[in-house]
């Protein structure tokens, strides 16, 4: 008995409706990029391992998909540095290549390898899969794609500016009211672990930092403790765990909080800047939020981070994210290039719009004429028609074959096909058409160009 067939975990297969409303998702991203001037490219869904691994921080490597060597690979590999204990010591010798994880470190290499063709400052964006080996759960996905932009080759804040209003841009154009764009700055974060004496322990901080929202207060002061943070510097943390207000109260208590450290400042002084620009600029649905606790633990970023939120009333993770990284391209030797980027979750936006209903009845629009075949005569005059229909911009199709009329008009209703044409020795002879609505049951004798009209 042959085995049933199975795909692996955290993938999944997408029917025509889905990948119509998928589309639909990737029409409206990409159509805000373009308005915004960005630039697309595409980069090979696998990159060399060196190229990946250590940008991460070691949550994420360990989250990495390594592709095993071709051929018999075992024989290559470095046997001595097995240990059962720890066989990521044999991974290098075996595993030259991985799945990327993101598209932010895959555009960093790009860039660098291709930097004398490139005009900067460069706005580029990018759609394309990414796999991360991570537990699958609601919203979360081993394969999943990643809608991209990014810009490198620029310090100026009002790219942080612009791209806020792409995430507003974008979510209108959805009709996704109530999204809410959290903002951060990793300067304000190193800033808070200078202050309580944990600056050589940033990354520990921020990692546990941004598990607040998920795990609360005193587990993240639990896990602080744990990575040596002293208790009384998690005591200086307490005025930040009750953080309230609107955005201008909250970056006047941050100054009390940070007044000891320049760094800290800095980065008060660049949130200011956005949130003015924003105020004075507008946004059309979504809302800016300041979120002190924002964390986002990766090891690149250097300035503003953003999360954005579904709304309140969907129980979701975040659905789009990203930051400042003033020296990501440094990591392949080319320093000092500022970027700042921010990606979108297509996935989990996909779940978002099907849960309140907010994809148009249009989006799965497929064929919206059958004509039915009663021959090879009948179905040569009905092509011909068809191509008119084509033209036109009418989604139109033949019946492949001579079935019974039952089975052809079972076909139609199933695909829900609005109209199908009816094709004799009558409405040959007359060079007209048989057109009937499906819905109403309504049936009309036509030339071709009433049919367009009606359909259309």
């Amino acid at each position: 008995m042959a085995q049933k067939p199975s795909i692996p975990k955290g993938t999944r297969d997408f029917n025509p409706e889905q990948v119509a409303k998928r589309n639909y998702i990737f029409n409206n991203i990409r159509n805000a990029f373009q308005t915004f001037g960005f630039q697309p490219i595409e980069t090979p869904s696998f990159e060399n391992s060196d190229t990946l691994m250590g940008k991460y921080g070691e949550e994420g490597d360990r989250l990495i998909f390594k592709i095993l060597n071709s051929g018999d690979y075992l024989s290559k590999a470095n046997t001595e540095a097995y240990d059962e204990k720890n066989s990521n010591k044999l991974t290098p010798s075996i595993s030259e290549k991985a799945l990327r994880y993101d598209l932010t470190v895959p555009f960093a290499r790009y860039v660098v390898q291709h930097q004398n063709e490139i005009e900067f400052p460069f706005k580029r964006y990018q759609i394309q899969p990414v796999w991360r080996a991570d537990r699958p759960q609601k919203g979360r996905f081993r394969e999943f794609f990643q809608c991209d932009a990014d810009v490198v080759g620029s310090k100026s804040l009002w790219q942080e500016v612009e791209f806020i209003q792409l995430y507003d841009t974008v979510f209108s154009a959805l009709k996704l009211d109530g999204v809410t764009i959290k903002i951060n700055n990793r300067k304000i974060l190193s800033g808070i672990a200078e202050v309580i004496g944990a600056s050589d322990k940033l990354i520990d901080f921020t990692v546990a930092l941004d598990k607040l929202d998920k795990i609360g207060e005193e587990k993240v002061k639990e896990e602080m403790l744990k990575k040596d943070i002293p208790q009384s510097g998690i005591d200086k943390l307490q005025p930040l765990f009750s953080l309230t207000g609107n955005f201008e109260s909250q970056i006047k208590s941050l100054k009390s909080i940070l007044a000891s450290s320049t760094e800290g400042l800095k980065g008060v002084e660049e949130l200011q800047f956005i949130n003015k620009a924003i105020q004075e600029l507008g946004l059309k649905t979504a809302v800016l939020q300041l979120d002190v606790t924002l964390a986002r633990g990766l090891n690149y970023y250097t300035g503003a981070i953003f999360e954005v939120s579904a709304p309140k009333n969907v129980k979701m993770g975040s659905i789009g994210g990203g930051g400042r990284y003033d020296d990501l391209t440094g990591i392949f030797g080319m320093k000092d290039v500022s970027g700042v980027g921010i990606s979108f979750g297509l996935d989990r936006i996909y779940l978002v719009l099907e849960e309140l209903g907010l994809f148009p009845e249009t989006v799965s629009k497929n064929i919206e004429v059958l004509f039915i075949n009663f021959g090879d005569k009948e179905a040569l005059f009905s092509l011909k028609a068809i191509k008119t229909l084509r033209e036109n911009g009418i989604n139109a199709e033949l019946y492949p074959d001579a079935a019974k009329m039952k089975k052809q008009m079972n076909h139609a209703n199933k695909r829900e096909i609005p109209f199908v044409v009816l094709v004799g020795e009558q409405e040959i002879e007359s060079n007209n058409y048989t057109l009937k609505n499906m819905v109403s049951g309504e049936q009309d004798n036509v030339s071709i160009t009433t049919l367009i009209e009606k359909i259309k």
